[in-house]
């Protein structure tokens, strides 16, 4: 399956009810699940010639409760709530320009338009160009060149034009 037949299912499964699909054989596993406030829009995972095992429930882990002595500090760091992350869409590797050579498709501080290809990422030996859904500035990057990625993890942090 190409990455063009790929938007193709993507785009009919979109017009339809469908809540999820799966399609699986020897050399790759592709799973579509409608977009939900917890769920991913499209879930894309590779596995060479993987027997299949049916399975069974999992009991959920016991929960485990501490109480601190003292109060522990949060290490998290506060997001700015107006900023927009653009996230990965797949599993891949994180490419910021389309070859070694060539400069980034953006930096920080950088203007970019809704639609601007602003990364690759490559997945299943395919190069997929990732296109901002929103035009503003690239505020920060999160990852570095040719870092393997996770579905849904943040790349960069725009602050949108108003």
């Amino acid at each position: 399956m190409n990455f063009k037949e790929l938007r193709e299912l993507v785009a009919a499964i979109d017009q339809t009810d469908i809540a999820e699909l799966t399609l699986k054989n020897t050399e790759f596993e592709l799973t579509l699940r409608k977009p939900s406030a917890l769920q991913p829009d499209v879930v894309l995972s590779a596995a060479h010639a993987v027997p299949t095992v049916p399975s069974a429930p999992i009991a959920a882990p016991a929960a485990v409760v501490s109480t601190p002595t003292e109060p522990v500090a949060q290490s998290t760091p506060t997001i700015d709530p107006s900023l927009v992350e653009i996230t990965a869409p797949m599993v891949g590797t994180f490419y910021r320009s389309p070859a070694p050579d060539e400069p980034a498709f953006v930096e920080v501080g950088d203007r970019i338009q809704s639609g601007q290809t602003v990364c690759i990422i490559e997945a299943m030996k395919l190069m997929n160009e990732l296109e901002a859904e929103v035009s503003g500035e690239v505020v920060a990057v999160l990852v570095e060149n040719a870092e393997p990625i996770e579905f849904g993890q943040p790349l960069m942090r725009v602050k949108p034009v108003k």
